[in-house]
């Protein structure tokens, strides 16, 4: 799939999906009452993909008209001091998101929240750490 039309694929869906959850929000019709979280989901990740989509378009048009910037950034990205790195920061980050993610499962357990929620949060918790489990034992007989 062509970049540009992929960022710009992503501006319009995130375009779409902020309309619809604020059209949601303000005129909330029935369906809206059964899931409450709908619109604003729908608002959260359409920002999020009309961001994602305008910063590429907007770096990638900065970078169209000086080739020694671009290919500076493009050594940068693909340097292997700073993909160590990125890779470091990412396991500190998951080392550090499973004590918090635990907690805050028994923290919305003892506060007695709808088991569906829990249930969900325990499924996302135990495929992060299985997910982790199955990487760290493909890399060790890898290596």
């Amino acid at each position: 799939m062509n970049s540009k039309f992929k960022n710009l694929s992503f501006v319009l869906v995130g375009i779409v999906l902020l309309l619809l959850g604020l059209f949601i929000v303000k005129f909330n019709p029935v369906f809206a009452r059964a899931i409450l979280a709908l619109p604003y989901v729908c608002i959260g990740i359409g920002c999020g993909l009309f961001g994602h989509g305008m910063g590429n378009i907007i770096s990638i048009g900065a970078l169209k008209n000086s080739p020694e910037i671009s290919k500076q950034v493009e050594i940068d990205k693909n340097d292997e001091r700073n993909i160590i790195i990125m890779n470091k920061s990412k396991a500190k980050a998951y080392d550090m998101m499973v004590p918090v993610f635990g907690a805050l499962l028994l923290a919305f357990a003892c506060m007695e929240v709808e088991l569906t929620v829990i249930l969900l949060l325990v499924a996302a918790y135990l495929l992060v750490v299985f997910y982790g489990v199955y990487y760290r034992c493909k890399y060790d007989k890898e290596m």
